[in-house]
């Protein structure tokens, strides 16, 4: 599953003047990284956000928004949210600020080296 090009265009609009972000090829998509830590993804017809679990459960409820999961495990604090209602930059912006603002609470993925001699 590639990355929907022109969700990936509204993203890069909204990121555009955020410090510390960087692109990565992640999930069968792009992810925007903040601080090395992920942000936000673009998958074909839907983003996932990190956002701050305590806000999890009142977020799920907005149309075209559920909780990330993989493998049959839901991930609080990672949702899905449709394409079909990202239309607008106030809406792209609104959960692109919602996983700015969890940003430098969230913890950085382990680095595991390639040449661990443990």
């Amino acid at each position: 599953m590639a990355a929907n090009e022109q969700l990936l265009k509204k993203l890069r609009a909204a990121f555009k003047g955020i410090s510390s972000v960087e692109e990565k090829k992640m999930f069968s998509g792009v992810a925007f990284m903040v601080n090395n830590k992920l942000c936000v993804t673009v998958g074909r017809d839907r983003i996932m956000c990190r956002i701050n679990p305590g806000l999890h459960d009142e977020l799920i409820q907005n149309p075209g928004c559920k909780t990330v999961v993989m493998k049959g495990k839901e991930y609080k604090g990672y949702v899905w949210i449709n394409e079909s209602v990202l239309t607008t930059k106030k809406q792209i912006n609104y959960w692109v600020h919602l996983a700015l603002d969890f940003n430098p609470d969230a913890k950085a993925s382990k680095k595991h080296p390639k040449n661990n001699p443990a």
